[in-house]
């Protein structure tokens, strides 16, 4: 009895070590120390196992929740802790074999769907991984997450009508779902739909300002457009959030370099030469930036 009661009190203060963010080191003492003393405590190696799939440590954590089958051998969450593991491990197989096992314990269970179907798309089954997202949908219509998984799936394989109507599912449960906006706006932007794909990442910018991904994605479907004054704001405004991204002060200056060009003008050379510079500056050995400060060079504007 003493040895439950020691182990109960080190498990406790690893939970209180791991809930104030004490060293990795401490806690997982703390842990072990509570198996030591009782070597069935399963909520201990769960713990353990956790902190060690987090520390990226797949052999120790699969040592951990593979304890937890054996001492719990109905209990579904532990292959699907299992089954974590072993994805990290790119044991695609035995990942597999540990969900279908959750499955048999709780065919309704939803989570242990999506993560048999991540395991089968991982492993390049295609249709199986999307009957299991199906299957998931259909024991569970309300839950966005299946829907979701299975558009990035079909937009993963080009398959944009498919894409485009779960995306749509999605949004119409929850109109406010970044990810799905931003995907379905480069959906429209690889079906030539500039005009929708834009009014979609403004949505997105609405919502959330300093998103870099929405804010870059606006300057490319603008500049597609020929619209250079509202791609040039939008590609300054990624480079407000993050001024080293070279790819964005190619795609400024290719924009400034058109805006220059064009009879509605609002640049002035010296601005894109400024601009050319500064990214030479960043890679001297920027092919395309060279070219186009060439093409600026020898242009005849003044």
């Amino acid at each position: 009895m003493q040895k439950k009661n020691l182990a109960r009190w080190w498990f406790l203060k690893g939970c209180r070590y791991d809930s104030i963010g004490s060293k990795r080191d401490k806690t997982i003492a703390a842990y072990r120390k509570s198996i030591k003393y009782d070597d069935k405590l399963t909520d201990a190696y769960v713990n353990l196992g956790f902190i060690y799939l987090a520390g990226k440590d797949y052999e120790r954590a699969a040592k951990c929740f593979q304890e937890v089958v054996q001492l719990e051998p109905k209990n579904p969450e532990a292959f699907n802790n299992l089954g974590y593991v072993y994805e990290g491990m790119a044991r695609f197989g035995c990942a597999r074999q540990a969900y279908r096992q959750a499955s048999e314990l709780d065919p309704r269970n939803v989570e242990t769907m999506l993560n048999f179907a991540k395991v089968l798309e991982l492993e390049g089954n295609y249709h199986g991984a999307v009957k299991q997202y199906n299957k998931a949908i259909r024991q569970d219509p309300d839950n966005i997450l299946p829907r979701f998984c299975l558009a990035v799936l079909y937009d993963n394989y080009d398959m944009f009508d498919e894409a485009l109507e779960e995306y749509k599912g999605v949004l119409d449960r929850d109109p406010g779902h970044l990810k799905a906006l931003l995907n379905t706006g480069n959906l429209y932007v690889q079906l030539g739909e500039n005009d929708q794909a834009i009014k979609l990442f403004k949505k997105v910018i609405a919502l959330e300002p300093d998103n870099v991904d929405a804010c870059n994605h606006l300057g490319s479907a603008y500049k597609s457009v020929e619209d250079y004054a509202e791609a040039s704001a939008a590609f300054k405004r990624v480079l407000s959030l993050n001024p080293f991204k070279e790819e964005v002060h190619m795609a400024l200056a290719e924009t400034q370099y058109l805006q220059y060009c064009s009879k509605f003008n609002g640049v002035k050379k010296e601005e894109v030469r400024q601009r050319l510079d500064y990214l030479l500056a960043i890679n001297p050995d920027n092919e395309k930036g060279k070219q186009l400060l060439k093409e600026l060079i020898e242009s005849d504007r003044a």
